[in-house]
Parts: structure tokens; C-alpha cells; sequence
């Protein structure tokens, strides 16, 4: 019995091709109408925001227990990222309008993606939030955030890039933590927020637990 009924798999990969289509544009439009041709590391497509678009196209190809695992982090942590960037909204604001747009839009989707996510997973009797399974969630982020500080380090040279925005050789530019960095220093500000992202993540696992219990 397959964990994600195949019209709501085809949703999400719907939505992933949707977010990878506008993805490409923006690149586009970033390298040329922005940036003279030239690419623009910075906004190159691995942050947190960026997870839930590559999870959502692999979706329909990987087995019931993967899609358990991508379904959690789409619930949490990519929920997480959706609902922390209207925080601070400045980093969703570009010199080109169309793509202030689009940053809007993204996020937005990310919190739909997230609940939708959420629910399909809280309605599904094979699946239960465990610790087991955040555990596994808490890793693959993790992992993300590993392989976000390799091209980081593999591509700095080549431009601004900040993925995760965990980059040592730039100072931390979230709130709180932008204080923090400053107050004590920007490896230790690049720990609590890779923490508190996690402790957020845990939070709406416990929700999700929650609600799957009603």
C-alpha cells in the first residue's frame, strides 16, 4: 500500500515543476536583467527555501519510507523556512519587481506545500510521528546544511555565495542571530541558528503530532 495516494504525489510534483520553472526564470532574469550576464552566486538555488522544490520532483520516484522522510521535512522544516521569511521580509525584496514577486509567491507556497504536507501524513494511519522519524528528518537536514557549507567553500571564490547562510566568511544577517554574531562571534551565531532551526522544526513536528492524535 503505497503511503501517498498518487493524486496527491502528482500535486506535489506539480508544484516542484512549478517552483522549478520559476526557479529557472529568476535565474535568467537574475544573470541578465540584474547583473549584466554575469551569474549571480548569491542567490545561487540551495538555501532552505530551496530544499522542498528538489523533494517535491523526487518525489513520485522514490520508495513509501523516502517519501515518508521528504513528506516530514516538507511539513517542518520547509514549513519552517516559508513562515520564517515573513520575519524579516527584506530578503524577499529584489530591484526588479517581477521577482519580488516571485520570492512572495514562493514562500507563500512553501506554507501551503508544508500544511498540505503535513496533513497527508497526519491522515495516514501506516505513518506516525515518531522521534525515530524526526531524528531522520533532523539528518537530512543536517546533510543539507553539509553539503550547503561545500559549495560554499568550493565556490567562493568565484562569488558572493552564502547557501544556508551558514558561510563563515560572512557575517550572519538574520535577526537575533546578526546580534548575536556580533556579541559573541559568527561561528557561534552559525550554531544557535542552525540549532534553533531545528528546535523550530521540532515544534511543528509536535504540532503535527498533535493534530495527528485527534
Amino acid at each position: 500500500m503505497a503511503l501517498v495516494h498518487k493524486n496527491r504525489l502528482r500535486n506535489f510534483f506539480f508544484c516542484g515543476i512549478c517552483l522549478f520553472i520559476s526557479e529557472f526564470l529568476k535565474q535568467l532574469l537574475l544573470t541578465f536583467a540584474v547583473n549584466g550576464g554575469n551569474y549571480y552566486w548569491w542567490y545561487f538555488p540551495f538555501q532552505l527555501c530551496s530544499i522542498p522544490m528538489y523533494l517535491m520532483l523526487l518525489l513520485p520516484f522514490v520508495g513509501p519510507k523516502t517519501q515518508e522522510i521528504f513528506l516530514l521535512f516538507l511539513s517542518t522544516f520547509g514549513l519552517l523556512g516559508g513562515i520564517a521569511a515573513f520575519a524579516d521580509t527584506s530578503g524577499l525584496k529584489y530591484t526588479l519587481p517581477l521577482l519580488t514577486v516571485h520570492s512572495y509567491i514562493w514562500h507563500f507556497l512553501l506554507i501551503l506545500s508544508g500544511i498540505y504536507a503535513g496533513c497527508t501524513l497526519s491522515k495516514h494511519i501506516r505513518f506516525h510521528f515518531s522521534l525515530s522519524a524526526f531524528r531522520l528528518n533532523v539528518l537530512v537536514y543536517l546533510s543539507c546544511c553539509f553539503l550547503a557549507e561545500c559549495i560554499n567553500l568550493s565556490f567562493d571564490s568565484l562569488g558572493t555565495i552564502n547557501m544556508f547562510y551558514i558561510n563563515p566568511d560572512y557575517p550572519m544577517q538574520q535577526i537575533v542571530f546578526r546580534d548575536i554574531a556580533n556579541t559573541l562571534s559568527n561561528p557561534i551565531a552559525i550554531l544557535l541558528y542552525i540549532s534553533a532551526t531545528i528546535c523550530g522544526a521540532s515544534l511543528l513536528f509536535l504540532l503535527w503530532r498533535y493534530v495527528q492524535k485527534q
